[in-house]
């Protein structure tokens, strides 16, 4: 028995996954590919129990969580050659379907969904690449929620005025189980003697001048006198303000300018 182990000992250093193998960790839900040379019987594909174990045949139930697909291939041939099940196994692990680790990307983005997160650390602006991006409707401010110490957590990041300074310091790492929402961008509407009336993007710092700009200017009946804002207040009621061509806009404000009376 000590000199099976031996020779078991060093096949593994030469047998299972290739070195070009992903070199995470598997997780609960993820699906794996076993290959054992010249014994189909033992060959598989299985997808990692909530434990992170899997059902293997002469060997039972065994958990695998925790182990890169070359230590589970070193792994399984250790198991094999020491409850004398084989002799010399050759034992080879590919990952076929990553779930542990992976990130939901939902909003305003090109393609929203579940996101692997690559070997090494994965950051905010990355998985954002990988999603297409924001869209053209998307906010700047990006809300990233998570998990951490059993905490649940939600961190807003501006992130075009993150690029603008080049500071990433404070960009989160994002982490398996994480969600990233990219919100609706607020909007505000421009409404009576206008050439084009509509909603707009609500830009910081945007006011009534802007807002007559973004509306395509007055039309040939209109005034720039006493422009009126309807806006929402806190409490639910709407309330109608006489505004000033410097004052600012307000999310979901609709901004009125009326018909001159001469």
């Amino acid at each position: 028995m000590r000199a099976l182990l031996v020779v078991c000992a060093l096949l593994v250093a030469c047998t299972g996954a290739a070195a070009a193998e992903p070199r995470a960790a598997l997780g609960a839900g993820d699906t794996i590919r076993i290959t054992v040379f010249q014994n189909p019987d033992l060959s598989l594909e299985a997808r990692l129990s909530e434990r992170g174990t899997i059902a293997y045949p002469l060997l039972g139930e065994i958990a695998l969580a925790g182990r890169t697909p070359l230590e589970t291939g070193a792994y399984l041939a250790r198991e094999l050659c020491a409850r004398d099940c084989l002799r010399d196994p050759q034992v080879s692990v590919s990952l076929l379907q990553l779930r542990s680790r992976q990130v939901s990307v939902l909003g305003e983005v090109a393609r929203p969904g579940r996101y692997a997160l690559e070997d090494g650390s994965t950051r905010l602006t990355d998985l954002l690449a990988l999603a297409g991006g924001i869209a053209p409707g998307g906010g700047d401010e990006v809300v990233v929620t998570s998990r951490r110490d059993g905490e649940a957590l939600a961190l807003r990041v501006d992130v075009p005025a993150m690029m603008r300074s080049g500071e990433r310091s404070a960009e989160p790492e994002l982490q398996p189980g994480d969600t990233v929402y990219v919100p609706r961008a607020p909007v505000f509407y421009v409404s009576g003697e206008v050439q084009r009336a509509g909603a707009y993007r609500l830009e910081p710092g945007l006011r009534v001048m802007n807002a007559l700009s973004l509306g395509g200017g007055l039309s040939p009946r209109g005034t720039e006198r006493a422009p009126r804002i309807h806006r929402r207040m806190p409490d639910g009621s709407l309330r109608v303000l006489e505004a000033r061509l410097t004052d600012p806009v307000q999310a979901g404000d609709l901004v009125y300018f009326r018909e001159s009376l001469f």
